[in-house]
């Protein structure tokens, strides 16, 4: 593309670094930007004052027409079109006059479903990080008819000093303008808001073309079997996705056109708290030269101590998903055969595995439960019930029933099995009772990916009306109806009356929007 210079909408560019390799990359960030080389290759940097997202201060531009289509809340915040012209104005300042790293990559590895994105920053290891997580042009040819459909300018060294005036929570600003295709980042380092930021805009692009935008990790086996695992964190999705056995297609995000299942990414985002060598060595593996690691703590021989959460708990790894051994290259799949809902369920009332009706597998997608335990945030001190709509509430533009109706529809056109696997507590709630044992869900996970558990005599469970397996080969028959696992029943149906109360609750925010299904009759019952 002659004269790039001149298309990025900026005064006064110096020079621009576009799409430069990998080796060049991780020189400019030790030489200018304090970055460090680990033992084992991988590029160390720190992502400031913010070592995770800022959802707070994420909007969207309200006009027409995406304002028809937006779901405004708490989570899709309105910003009006002249606040965004002055952060637009700001961040265009910032970039101005600087030397620029210019990524051009796809979101998106099937070639009828996939958008061209622009990254504009002034931080090289920013632009390493876009390579790593993206689909990256590989050809001469692609990269000179490269056309952006949608551009962000990273300002992330700058600030809006005149945030109260404009209504926002902070000096930091995360906005999308749908209509212009444009989106500006300003006062925060940390990466993850521009992979975020593409996926929440693959989830309201893709939706509207009748293609289904989910938040799961997916894997395919020697057979051409998908499965694809939808969960949130601490459930299991990148861990019980990587399997030896199956090779992985993307860990966390993916579409589903007419042509089946892709991968929007190019690579993958993990956390590595406690990372341990023998329990993930995939991931352990994938910490080499071409990796980034986030806010790690290291010694003098950039030797990471990954037990060390002094700096943040979300310390993170992102690398190109060839670090992976066992993946498709092509990043796609077939149609899945088989679809998996994660919960960590730590009040212990929720099966190992029970099969989903269709219904069901709508309320559950809608739900999107799992539970926090306590210790993991201040003032929790009993398990608590989290809900986030089909599995990725933060990153839905769209009302949460328009991807449940998607999923319905293509459940019915290719046949699709839905399955809940608890990866939580059995025996009693945390503290009481014990975490499911992987070898118990790795034996649930098989039976599901070899079909062997639909020939199982099934029981249903009470209040819930789940089908869970009498028998099923290794897995501890005592486990699969958690009932008979806890010491005292009447404790147990207490519980579960409490937890489908909870599920009950929160399901009564979908009955007051304009919709033609209800699925409450295929939810937990009292």
């Amino acid at each position: 593309m002659p004269d790039i210079e001149n298309s990025l909408g900026l005064e006064n560019v110096g020079k621009v670094y576009r799409n430069l390799d990998i080796d060049t990359l991780i020189k400019h960030a030790v030489d200018n930007e304090g970055a460090k080389v680990s033992s084992t290759g991988a590029l160390m940097i720190d992502t400031g004052i913010f070592t995770g997202r800022s959802p707070k201060d994420k909007f969207f531009v309200n006009q027409d027409p995406s304002n028809k289509y937006i779901s405004w809340g708490d989570i899709n915040q309105a910003v009006t079109k002249d606040v965004y012209e002055d952060l637009l104005t700001n961040s265009k300042k910032q970039l101005s006059n600087k030397d620029l790293y210019v990524t051009d990559v796809y979101c998106g590895a099937s070639l009828d479903s996939r958008k061209s994105v622009r990254f504009i920053t002034e931080v090289a290891w920013q632009a390493h990080f876009i390579q790593n997580m993206f689909i990256v042009p590989q050809t001469k040819e692609e990269l000179d008819n490269f056309k952006p459909e949608f551009t962000i300018y990273n300002s992330c060294k700058t600030i809006d000093k005149s945030y109260v005036s404009h209504n926002l929570h902070s000096e930091v600003y995360v906005v999308f303008n749908v209509e212009e295709n444009c989106a500006i980042i300003g006062g925060t380092w940390y990466a993850g808001e521009m992979k975020k930021g593409v996926f929440s805009m693959m989830n309201y692009w893709l939706p509207l073309e009748g293609k289904l935008s989910m938040h799961c990790s997916a894997n395919i086996g020697k057979d051409g079997d998908t499965a694809l695992f939808f969960g949130l964190s601490g459930t299991g999705k990148t861990t019980l996705s990587t399997d030896p056995n199956r090779a992985l297609i993307g860990d966390d995000e993916h579409g589903w056109d007419d042509n089946g299942i892709f991968n929007f990414e190019g690579g993958c985002y993990a956390k590595v708290i406690n990372l341990d060598e023998k329990s993930e060595p995939e991931i352990f593996g994938a910490i080499k030269k071409g990796a980034i690691l986030e806010n790690v703590i290291y010694d003098e021989n950039g030797v990471v101590d990954y037990t060390d959460g002094s700096k943040t708990e979300n310390t993170r790894v992102s690398y190109p998903l060839e670090h992976i051994e066992n993946h498709t290259p092509d990043m796609k799949g077939g149609h899945p055969q088989n679809i998996i809902f994660l919960c960590a369920d730590a009040f212990g009332v929720l099966p190992p595995v029970s099969k989903l009706t269709r219904d069901q597998a709508m309320y559950y997608f809608l739900s999107g439960y799992t539970a926090k335990v306590a210790g993991t945030e201040r003032g929790i001190t009993e398990p608590v019930a989290t809900f986030s709509s089909c599995f990725g509430e933060a990153f839905l533009p769209l009302n949460p029933t328009v991807y449940a109706e998607l999923l319905g529809k293509k459940i019915d056109k290719h046949n699709v099995n839905v399955f809940l696997v608890n990866t939580g507590w059995t025996g009693g709630p945390y503290g009481i009772g014990s975490r499911m044992s992987i070898k118990n869900t790795r034996a649930c996970i098989n039976a599901i990916l070899d079909g062997s558990i639909n020939s199982s005599e099934f029981e249903m469970l009470p209040y819930f009306n789940l089908s869970i397996p009498k028998t099923l080969s290794g897995v501890d028959t005592e486990v699969l109806n958690p009932r008979n696992t806890w010491e005292d029943k009447e404790a147990y149906d207490e519980t579960a009356k409490k937890l489908a109360g909870m599920y009950i609750e929160n399901f009564k925010k979908y009955l007051t929007l304009e919709s033609e299904f209800d699925f409450t009759a295929a939810g937990p019952q009292l």
